[in-house]
Order: structure tokens, then sequence, then C-alpha cells
């Protein structure tokens, strides 16, 4: 993999890019090409008793500040199957300016599988995030994608003090759309504004995330199997909706950070053994 670009002094640091290719090697899945730039970057991947390639991207300079432009293109190559996930939460920090934006795509080959379950977002006081999720399936391929999101920081007051918040999720295969999924959202000006928690909003529960599984799989039985999670978490809530091919799309509601933990890996669970006859993935994060 060759590129070559024209270094913007006053862009460096603020322009991450990152590539990855995965395919199959035997009976795992390997990473085959891999190229990032600040403030992006890749741990080398994680050696589980599975078959995947887990991947974890990181941003190590802490966070996400305004008019950071991010862009990660990653390749899953036929039969090939790929986890990409986060050491922890993504921070995305106060702006004056610029917005920050993260552009994602995800290419999916036949018989393929690619899991994309980041920890969750938490855009701080004044931030403004718009991000971008494209995933391009075959038909035979399988995906499973998380996108999880806190109000802000919880513990400091400051639910829904962020600027701007904007997420769109689109997948498509050779048949057409799949999915497209947007909320754009404005946070309030001061502490006293409720607008997001009444019934319809978020009903006081600060923490959200939709989870997208796509593939061949019983959706009926996942539903099922997702109530009756739902009845194991508390003052957390789960509900699902059948697309009209071959997914399903799901949305979680948590009142705190561990019980969207909870919620988020208990269907992520379901998923893996829905599509993919697999157990959970412990991804042993410190």
């Amino acid at each position: 993999m060759t590129t070559e670009a024209v270094l913007d002094s006053p862009r460096v640091g603020r322009d991450g890019a990152l590539r990855l290719r995965v395919e199959r090697r035997g009976p795992s899945s390997v990473v085959v090409g891999c190229r990032y730039t600040l403030p992006l970057q890749v741990l080398a991947p994680v050696a589980l008793d599975n078959p995947a390639a887990i991947v974890s991207m990181l941003n190590p300079t802490g966070g996400l500040a305004g008019g950071d432009r991010l862009a990660i293109d990653v390749e899953v190559a036929e039969g090939a199957h790929a986890v990409l996930t986060t050491p922890s939460a993504t921070r995305v920090y106060r702006t004056d300016g610029d917005e920050t934006t993260q552009r994602v795509r995800l290419a999916i080959g036949p018989r393929a599988v690619v899991e994309w379950v980041p920890d969750h977002t938490i855009p701080f006081a004044g931030s403004a995030l718009r991000q971008t999720i494209e995933c391009e399936l075959h038909e035979t391929s399988g995906l499973i994608l998380v996108d999880a999101f806190s109000a802000g920081r919880i513990a400091l007051g400051e639910a829904w003090r962020f600027t701007a918040l904007d997420s769109a999720i689109s997948i498509r295969d050779r048949q057409g759309w799949l999915l497209h999924d947007r909320f754009v959202l404005h946070g309030g000006a001061a502490k006293e504004d409720r607008a997001f928690d009444g019934l319809g909003f978020t009903e006081s529960r600060p923490y959200f995330a939709s989870i997208t599984i796509v593939g061949a799989f019983d959706r009926e039985r996942f539903a099922a199997d997702l109530a009756r999670l739902a009845g194991d978490l508390g003052a957390s809530s789960v509900g699902a909706a059948l697309l009209p091919r071959r997914g399903v799309l799901v949305r979680c509601l948590a009142p705190t950070a561990p019980a969207l933990v909870a919620a988020v890996e208990g269907c992520w669970g379901l998923a893996r053994r829905a599509l993919l006859d697999l157990p959970p993935l412990a991804l042993r994060k410190g």
C-alpha cells in the first residue's frame, strides 16, 4: 500500500488517516496492510483464542479537538474476520471554532465479517462532532456495528452541554440500501434545559447506543433473545426493529456508563451467537 501526500504543516497532527486490510490466512485472519497518521494509531493485533484479527484503534493525544479531521478505511477480504475496537472511551473536547469530523468506511468482502465495537464517545461541553460510518457489504458477508455515546461528562453535570452531535450510519449491499440512520442533536445552553429528558427522547438516561446486525441469521429468534435480555438489564432499555432485509437495528438507553457497557456487551454477545455461532468475546481491557 503506497500513497503520496503533500504535508500541510499547520494540519500535522490534526488530519488523521488510518487504512487497514485484513485477509484470511488458513484458519485465521491477519492484518496484511496497515498505514496511519496521527492523531490515529493502531496497536498490534490482540492474541486471543479467536480466529479473528482483533485490532485496537486509539488516539494517543488523549482525545479529539475542534478542527481534527479523521478518516478510517478498512477493507476485509473474502472469508476474513476483523474485530475493531478502542482501548477506552473517545473524548471530544470543547471548541470555539471548527467542528471535529470523523469518516469511517468499511468494505466487507464475500463471506467476510466485521465487528465494529468501539467504546462509547464522550462529547465534552462545547464540543462539536460530525461522524459518518459507511459500510459496503457483499450479500454473503456479516456485520455487527456499535455506535454508542454519553450525553457528556455526566458526573460533572455536563449532560447535553455539547454544541452539536451528528452521527450517520449508512449500510448497503449490491441489492441496495439496508440502513441509513442519522441523528443531529444540539445541546442546551444552560443546565436547566431538560429537552432530552422526556418521553420520546432519552427518558432521563443520558447514555445511548445503536447496534446494527446484518447477515444470515434468525432475526425473529434474535429479537426474542433480546427481549429476555431486556429483563435482566434493570433501568436500561433495549428495543429492536427488523431491517427490510438481512438485519436488525437495536437501540439502547442506559442511566450510567457501567449500565451502557453491560447493555452493549449483552447485545453484542447475542449478536455473535446468532450471526457467527460464537460465544461472547472478552477483549481484556484493563
